[in-house]
């Protein structure tokens, strides 16, 4: 009897976990056996590892071949096993040595015609391989660049079965350049959780990109996208159809830094995961928009699925963010469903084979119409709307959820002379992104040592403690506090967009004048 044995990684969620593949070719009726809590997909390997095998001009054994995907109690989905399982086949059998692969992370699907085809969550694979203490992984060529972003480990990039098989018979690096494996083979599409939902990444500042400069007519709402994005607060527009809420939204992430390297791949991760990193960008720098479609689901938006649970539309927009257009419009039970990763910056989705965690930590941007009609309205020709039917429409935003909203704008038409004067102050995002990285600059040095970076992530013990300001300037607040207009939590969030004024103004802590913009910010009101 002859065992072999290599190493693959399993994702649940965006967590790696090491599996150990092990491979005995010996007596009994012949045929490929897989064991070790299967799915579907990973069941149906056995026939494209035989072709793949066959195709490469490699001998099958006639025998009974056992492979064993360890530990047994953990779920294995999908088809990254491929290729550790061929491997593991073929040094059993002799093919390669048994001593080197045993060493060895492989990761990959497999062709029929033995190609080594690209795969989801190479980039958490590769975290838990290195984390495990592997020096070396071999990946789909494909997915090299994505691979090597993990500092101090080893990438061996394959484009065929055959070419790794050379490989390991010798002590040679894999002599391929990793142009000549351009994306031939797409990634597999989103599935799960980004159905239907609008995202992406945006680059570097270009000709073409969205632009605060091309926003006019709303000066207040330009001012509160600022202090949103200097803060990561969560934002709310009112107003007619043709006011410019949509364009102010995508314009959001232009004022926002580029991410942290720690940030920067935890984002990659969850996108690989999902199956929509972009091929050309192995690494995402910027934070990225999402805007669902209104028809999503709670699967959609949170994440889930049937099979193998996926990250919605609020894990694809960690550090970035999440745009909800037409939010009344959206079913209640999603808009309810955000509530709990507003608070926690992450969402736990829970199904029958366990439960799967993933980051969620986003920028909340709502967008609503004043009436359902979404008429515009003049003196001359009004919205027949009436108010019964407004308080309706509006009603389907609950009042928790709006209470997790620092800054509320709204947004009225803009007459030509208003339009016209309005241009002479408009600024392009790119000064106004420079004031916004300074106000986090004096953010992040006041949080120096601690876990947050911006004030929206301030945590209420500390926000009444060493953060606290001047009783004179709570004053405003304690009155509001008092009299019913301001929440608890309502409380807390006008102090952290309080203290985000204070660091645009330069100031070291924020004073009455702080404190009342951000109440009228709160509550929707000019102060």
């Amino acid at each position: 009897m002859t065992v072999a044995r290599t190493r693959c990684i399993a994702l649940v969620g965006v967590a790696g976990h090491l599996v150990d593949v092990e491979a005995d070719v010996g007596a009994g009726m012949a045929g490929l056996h897989l064991i070790g809590m299967l799915d579907t997909a990973l069941s149906e390997a056995r026939d494209r590892v035989r072709s793949a095998v066959v195709n490469s001009r490699y001998g099958w054994p006639d025998a009974r071949i056992t492979v064993s995907l360890f530990p047994a109690s953990l779920p294995k989905r999908g088809s990254v096993f491929d290729l550790a399982i061929a491997v593991a086949l073929l040094a059993a059998a002799g093919a390669v040595p048994r001593a080197k692969v045993a060493r060895l992370f492989f990761l990959g699907e497999l062709g029929l015609d033995g190609s080594v085809r690209p795969v989801r969550g190479v980039l958490p694979a590769v975290l838990a391989a290195a984390g495990a203490g592997t020096g070396t992984v071999v990946v789909p060529a494909h997915n090299a660049a994505e691979a090597a972003l993990v500092p101090d480990v080893t990438v061996i990039p394959v484009a065929t079965l055959g070419e790794l098989v050379s490989w390991l018979r010798s002590d040679d690096p894999v002599n391929v350049p990793l142009a000549e494996h351009t994306p031939s083979v797409g990634l597999p599409g989103p599935a799960g959780g980004s159905d239907g939902a609008r995202s992406f990444v945006p680059d570097g500042p270009s000709e073409s990109a969205p632009d605060l400069g091309d926003v006019a007519g709303q000066p207040a709402a330009r001012r509160a996208l600022e202090v949103c994005a200097a803060g990561g607060h969560n934002f709310w527009m009112l107003g007619q159809p043709g006011t410019g809420k949509t364009m102010l939204a995508e314009r959001l992430p232009t004022l926002l830094p580029p991410l942290e390297r720690d940030a920067a791949l935890e984002v990659t991760a969850i996108h690989s995961v999902a199956g929509v990193l972009p091929a050309d960008r192995p690494l995402l720098t910027r934070p990225p928009f999402v805007a669902p479609h209104h028809t999503a689901t709670v699967a959609a938006v949170i994440g889930g699925g049937s099979g193998v649970i996926r990250p919605g539309a609020v894990s694809l927009a960690h550090r970035g963010v999440l745009f909800l257009d037409e939010a009344p419009e959206y079913p209640a039970t999603v808009l309810d469903s955000l509530r709990q990763p507003l608070e926690s910056g992450r969402v736990t989705v829970s199904r029958a084979l366990g439960s799967v965690t993933f980051p969620a930590r986003f920028m909340l941007v709502l967008a609503a119409n004043q009436c359902p009609c979404a008429q515009p309205s003049s003196p001359e020709d009004p919205c027949r709307c009436t108010p019964a039917v407004r308080r309706r429409y509006l009603s389907r935003l609950s009042g928790p959820l709006l209470d997790r909203i620092d800054v509320k704008a709204t947004l009225h038409r803009s007459t030509r002379r208003e339009l016209l004067a309005d241009r002479r102050f408009i600024e392009p995002s790119r000064v106004v992104a420079e004031r916004v990285l300074l106000a986090r600059g004096r953010a992040a040095k006041r949080f120096a040592g601690r876990p947050w970076r911006c004030n929206a992530e301030m945590p209420t013990r500390a926000l009444h403690a060493e953060y606290r300001p001047r009783p004179e300037a709570m004053s405003p607040l304690l009155r509001c506090l008092d009299s019913g207009e301001l929440s608890a939590r309502g409380l807390d969030r006008v102090l952290r967009v309080a203290w985000t004024l204070a660091d645009l103004g330069g100031r070291d802590r924020p004073e009455v004048e702080e404190t009342n913009t951000a109440l009228g910010l709160w509550l929707g009101e000019e102060r």
